[in-house]
């Protein structure tokens, strides 16, 4: 049945994804250094870091790094739990101690670039991207397409491909540790390929926001359809109230407009900050986020013990996540994307098989991209079609369909409709990184693209 579903799914929304008009994509974009982890060279750096204090910090991750201790048990936490965290790196010789460890390449990064590439690189769908520095090493990231930033002159507002825009700023850097499934650290083993991220530049991780957007978001959002916004994960207590400020002004104009925003949510250390989202979460339509993100939202909701369920097995209880997507939708937000390794679920106010084949087209996609690496063109994509669909999401689909009687991916809970799909699983991946932008972007966009048919 599934492969079924999944071919009709990549068909329709390949025909339709052109009745998209524009997207925005706010706010965060940066060059991911990305470093594929070696067991004796992480283990050696270790114990020359205190082995004691890194595995201390491999139990619980600090709020913010400031010490290579702390980087190295961030480090260590993922790989032990195979789940993906990011966290800001506030010490200057932590970040240096990063610059001499190095990497192995360099690649697009940040939410926005992650999809700025994809939807107009790769769909051609176009979008207006905000890029807080744009150095010539980061507009030569940016593939060819219908991808644009807004550069003011002489009081006139241009819509520039960012190679276009002749500027020379600052390189922001975010370092990406890699490793794959079954990846051997002293006593650990990765249950599953992942990453941890240390963010080592201060525009994103003050959610800097530029000029052009502050003084003429409302001309900016007049070109687009849709807008995602991201990169909230790394403000803290001591930052956020300005930048909140410019986004609720924002998420009015794209109200007023009748623009629907996304929410792209990230790992957010900082329980002040999820508090402050969580209030923000009723401006948007739709939120996306995984079982840790989930499970952080709960915690400051009050729901300790839904919280713990998100977290205690493998694959995610889907019963558990239904219940805590409930009560985000009490909030008003129509539209909630779960993903996970294996599987995802889309809890909408509104009721269609579209919801669901966007979820298909979105997997696909993210089967490609682990698969190849990167995805040079849309027709690419269903190159991922002989990847084998997760057969550990069964129990899962069995699971929903007793509790909830969903059937084909569609059930009614509470109101409101349930779409499941089971994931394709790429058993040795190229990289995980932007796997879960691509998921977000690919579902959110595929979905108003059927929408319109």
């Amino acid at each position: 049945m599934w492969d079924g579903l999944y071919a009709s799914a990549f068909e329709r929304v390949k025909a339709s994804i052109g009745n998209v008009e524009g997207v925005l994509l706010a706010y965060n974009t940066n060059i991911d250094a990305i470093r594929y982890l070696e067991r004796d060279d992480l283990e050696a750096r270790i114990e020359r870091a205190g082995k004691e204090e890194v595995l201390r910090y491999s139990e619980e991750l600090p709020e913010r790094i400031t010490s290579v201790p702390q980087l190295l048990g961030s480090i260590l936490w993922s790989v032990r739990r195979g789940k993906a965290a990011e966290l800001f790196v506030e010490s200057c010789s932590v970040r240096f101690y990063m610059r001499r460890w190095g990497w192995d390449e360099l690649r697009m990064g940040g939410q926005v670039g992650i999809m700025a590439n994809l939807l107009g690189g790769v769909y051609g769908v176009k979008v207006i991207a905000h890029v807080p520095q744009l150095s010539k090493l980061q507009a030569g990231l940016f593939k060819d397409g219908p991808i644009y930033v807004p550069k003011a002159e002489n009081d006139e507002l241009e819509l520039v491909h960012p190679r276009y825009f002749s500027a020379d700023e600052e390189s922001c850097l975010h370092y990406i540790y890699e490793f794959p499934r079954g990846f051997k650290v002293l006593d650990f083993e990765a249950p599953r390929e992942n990453r941890f991220i240390g963010a080592a530049d201060d525009y994103n991780t003050n959610l800097f926001i530029r000029d052009e957007f502050r003084e003429r978001f409302d001309e900016i959002a007049s070109g687009v359809s849709l807008a995602i916004i991201s990169g909230l994960q790394a403000l803290t207590e001591d930052n956020y109230r300005e930048p909140f400020e410019t986004i609720r002004e924002h998420l009015k104009v794209l109200n007023e407009k009748g623009i629907p925003a996304h929410l792209e949510f990230a790992f957010t250390p900082d329980e002040t900050v999820r508090k402050a989202i969580l209030d923000l979460l009723p401006a948007f339509w739709s939120v996306g986020l995984n079982e840790v993100e989930l499970a952080s939202i709960m915690e400051v909701m009050g729901e300790k013990n839904l919280a713990e369920k998100l977290l205690a097995n493998d694959p995610v209880d889907p019963i558990a996540v239904t219940e805590a997507m409930l009560k985000l939708a009490e909030l008003g937000v129509k539209r909630i994307h779960f993903h996970t390794y294996g599987y995802y679920l889309a809890l909408t106010a509104y009721r269609g098989e579209f919801v669901r084949d966007a979820l298909l087209f979105a997997a696909l996609a993210a089967a490609a991209k682990a698969k190849l690496g990167d995805v040079p063109s849309i027709d690419e994509i269903v190159r991922a079609m002989d990847v084998p669909v997760n057969g550990r999401a069964k129990p899962v689909e069995e699971a929903l369909a007793s509790e909830y009687g969903m059937r084909n991916g569609i059930a009614e809970v509470n109101g409101y409709q349930l779409a499941f799909v089971p994931t394709k699983i790429v058993v040795k991946p190229k990289s995980t990184v932007g796997i879960g932008d691509t998921i977000s972007s690919s579902a959110f966009v595929g979905e108003f693209a059927l929408k319109r048919i």
